[in-house]
């Protein structure tokens, strides 16, 4: 058995006061030869006394919070180990560059983002989702978990204001730093939401390779368009100011590169990002083995219940008492 408040134990030695303390009741005589031999009224005393103990003790292990051990529970479903890898820079909450649809006129591209993704996992419930996400560096929000209301928590954290830049390198490794010592369930995926693209260096670019493949982990990039924004599909982009490509379409080429399973959406509005998230949970849904934890038997209302029956039967002594002996 284990206690949520431990410390409170420390309050057991009062449990004791009851059988220590001696109390006077009842009358005084002159002469004890007056007063009769009670036996029973002896016993009946020292046993209100243990009552009171065991009631403070009952009440001292209630407050203690007892519970049992927390156990593991191996169960199949069809799903994935998930990590959410979401761009907060201060571009995410600029609308989208298309038309917006479905009666969510002026819905900013984070918030379009958070409401799909949270609708995503409510329809998921066998996934471990993890959440990471990045500006100018990454933050690492929740670890793989099947808590639907820690997801939903981070989800919802994720939503904050952010800076102007891009980190995605920052995030990508952050994401997949998830998966390390996490058994493989059979199933591994990253999707990274973002609006643009940062120049990723080639150490980065090595080591996201190689934990990409070593985890066994696909990859799924959603690109939230900027308005007039370039297509990473464009096949003669333009150069940018120091003739390099454009960092998203140099990022897509990098992804193409990588030896797991990687695929690229383009979304304009809410409705297209629906329709990129649906097509990722379909390809991301297969059979796989996970443990839930199985938290303890709560057993605090066990020593609650127990006291208030001692209780009970304390007040019914106490109601059978004589407060003085009359003489014949």
């Amino acid at each position: 058995m284990s206690f949520d408040h431990a410390w409170v134990l420390w309050l057991l030695p009062l449990a004791l006061l009851p059988v220590w303390l001696e109390r006077q009741q009842g009358s005084l005589y002159s002469w004890m030869a007056l007063a009769p031999q009670d036996r029973l009224s002896d016993i009946a005393g020292l046993l209100l006394r243990y009552l009171s103990a065991v009631i403070l003790a009952c009440l001292v292990f209630a407050l203690a919070g007892p519970h049992g051990a927390v156990h593991e529970v191996e169960r199949i479903g069809k799903g994935a180990q998930l990590v959410l890898v979401i761009d907060r820079s201060a571009s995410m909450d600029d609308p989208f560059a298309g038309a917006v649809a479905d009666g969510q006129a002026g819905e900013t591209k984070a918030a379009a983002a958070k409401r799909l993704i949270a609708k995503f996992v409510d329809e998921r419930p066998d996934d471990m989702v993890g959440v990471v996400t990045f500006s100018n560096s990454a933050m690492h929000v929740i670890p793989l978990t099947q808590s639907r209301a820690a997801i939903h928590a981070a989800i919802t954290a994720a939503g904050g204001s952010g800076l102007l830049q891009t980190n995605i390198g920052a995030g990508l490794t952050s994401g997949v730093a998830m998966f390390d010592k996490m058994p493989d369930s059979g199933s591994r995926a990253i999707m990274l939401l973002s609006d643009g693209a940062g120049r990723i260096t080639p150490r980065a670019k090595r080591k996201i390779s190689d934990w990409l493949e070593r985890q066994h982990v696909n990859l799924y990039w959603i690109v939230l368009r900027q308005p007039d924004g370039i297509s990473i599909f464009k096949p003669n982009a333009q150069l940018a100011n120091d003739g390099q490509e454009p960092a998203e379409i140099e990022l897509h080429k990098f992804f193409q590169t990588l030896k797991i399973k990687y695929q690229a959406y383009e979304a304009d509005d809410p409705k297209t990002l629906q329709a990129a998230i649906q097509d990722i949970s379909l390809k991301e849904k297969k059979p796989i083995r996970y443990l839930q934890r199985i938290p303890g038997r709560n057993y605090s209302s066990h020593f609650v219940i127990a006291a208030a029956l001692l209780i009970s039967l304390l007040l019914a002594i106490k109601h059978l008492g004589v407060r003085s002996w009359q003489p014949a």
